[in-house]
């Protein structure tokens, strides 16, 4: 077992706007650790980057805030779990994500065009090679690998069901975040009445996984008593003026696997019973949504 990393300690590696190398580590094993630091505005869209076994395409891309189970810039904090939080504003973000690889990790960070050209960039990665990955208790096989499935502002029509991720072959649900925000007032956020559906293998009959979208992250009536964070689930974000929120739930110790595919899918609202037909629950308006599927599939 050697274990890795790479320190920047207000590094200029993000001025300018063009892509820069934070580690390139070869050998096989899991990144086990992911902290960034750092001020300027439009920080939370910092891109981050992670290319696996030489891929051209990285398999994981993303945005800093949503990355780390945010939306809209919140600068609530702190807040956090073992697996994920942010201690300061806007950053002091980790994760403690396992990413494994087969023969290479290289990471890459990138300022959003509309931020300022430069500013100091603090950054710790770390990881050990040969480290075995598990979800739900059960090891994963050496092929494993962690994928993001990202929607990037996604509007949905009412009661419009549609998919996070619709990939074939064997994994297991990690992580989700959603971050969605009502385009108009009326409604408020009924757009919440949604139920998450997982079609496994296949199938046309969905695995109901909550009974309203507040639900599957652990909530209830409509988050009525605000922020929380822990291991399993989160609330990181949430706005009666705007009729927005953001949260995150994870999958490890309550797994979600797959053989032959997965389609996991939410509805902009929902029918008072969750079927295809029928009254509708409340007013559900048109939503934009981002959203954050991981997966490891092999």
């Amino acid at each position: 077992m050697k274990t890795f990393g790479a320190v920047g300690k207000g590094e200029a590696s993000l001025d300018g706007y063009d892509e820069a190398e934070l580690l390139n580590n070869v050998g096989e094993g899991c990144l086990t650790h992911m902290w960034f630091g750092g001020s300027w505005p439009g920080y939370e869209q910092t891109r981050i980057r992670v290319y696996v076994d030489g891929e051209h395409t990285p398999s994981i891309d993303m945005e800093l805030g949503l990355g780390h189970g945010f939306g809209f810039g919140d600068g609530g904090a702190p807040w956090g779990t073992a697996k994920m939080g942010k201690t300061g504003d806007p950053s002091g973000i980790y994760n403690t994500k396992r990413i494994p690889f087969g023969k290479r990790i290289r990471i890459t960070g990138q300022r959003h065009p509309d931020g300022p050209p430069s500013s100091p960039f603090w950054w710790i990665l770390r990881g050990t090679e040969h480290l075995p990955m598990f979800v739900g208790g059960i090891e994963l096989p050496p092929a494993a690998r962690l994928r993001l499935h990202r929607l990037d502002s996604f509007t949905a029509k009412p009661l419009q069901e549609f998919a996070l991720c619709d990939v074939g072959g064997s994994g297991a649900l990690y992580q989700v975040t959603i971050a969605a925000r009502a385009l108009e007032k009326k409604g408020g956020m009924n757009y919440l009445e949604a139920c998450m559906r997982a079609y496994i293998d296949k199938s046309t009959t969905p695995l109901m996984l909550s009974s309203g979208l507040e639900d599957y992250f652990t909530g209830t009536y409509y988050f009525n008593r605000g922020r929380f964070a822990n291991d399993l689930a989160g609330l990181t974000h949430y706005d009666d003026k705007s009729q927005s929120f953001s949260a995150y739930r994870f999958h490890d110790d309550d797994p979600l696997f797959f053989d032959k595919g997965l389609r996991l899918t939410c509805r902009c609202g929902e029918t008072e019973h969750g079927t295809t037909s029928g009254p509708t629950a409340g007013d559900p308006p048109a939503t934009v949504y981002d959203t954050y599927c991981w997966l490891y599939q092999w």
